[in-house]
């Protein structure tokens, strides 16, 4: 039998996408709500005169809201690595492991204490919805991943070419070697 290649591919849709494809709201909000207090705080910074000294002592008073840092920066790391005057330094997030000049020359060097002074934000937690949506994009990709799969499937299980005919969309190692006594592990790539 003959394919009709045209024919295949003016069969093609447009788009695999559902409407939760492009961004998990529910994600979005469930990260920016564990940070909402901390945010707040460094809210007092917007427009501040005195930016490196009011930071200075929020992070003495509430240390907690340095771990809002790096997600201004859209990192979802607690760690941060600068390469500075060619030496490696980490500025750990969760907990002060420099002094606190070090960070505020961090919020400097990044931009971060030009962009909080001279208002250009409005509040820090919608700034923080924003970049976690930016962010959730990148998970797209992955649910793209599993809608062409579950596609897929759906296709060859529609088709019913035969009979007593399991469909697996994924599989481990362990479990075909298990299911069909194959050994795989000469093809394993780490």
């Amino acid at each position: 039998m003959k394919r009709d290649f045209n024919v295949w591919l003016s069969s093609f849709k447009s788009s695999i996408s559902t409407y939760d494809y492009y961004v998990d709201f529910n994600k979005v909000y469930a990260n920016v709500e564990n940070i909402k207090i901390e945010l707040n705080i460094l809210n007092s910074l917007i427009g501040s005169d005195n930016i490196e000294y009011e930071f200075k002592e929020i992070v003495r008073k509430y240390p907690e809201t340095l771990k809002c840092i790096p997600i201004l920066l859209a990192v979802r790391s607690n760690e941060i690595s600068i390469l500075d005057d060619n030496q490696d330094k980490i500025f750990n997030f969760s907990k002060l492991n420099l002094p606190i000049e070090e960070y505020i020359v961090f919020m400097r060097k990044t931009g971060l204490f030009k962009l909080i002074q001279e208002k250009n934000i409005s509040n820090l937690f919608d700034y923080v919805t924003g970049v976690e949506t930016g962010l959730d994009s990148n998970a797209r990709k992955n649910r793209g991943g599993h809608l062409m799969e579950n596609l897929v499937e759906s296709y060859i299980k529609e088709l019913k070419y035969y009979k007593n005919f399991d469909c697996f969309k994924e599989m481990y190692i362990s479990e075909v070697s298990n299911n069909w006594n194959i050994d795989l592990s000469s093809i394993l790539i780490f």
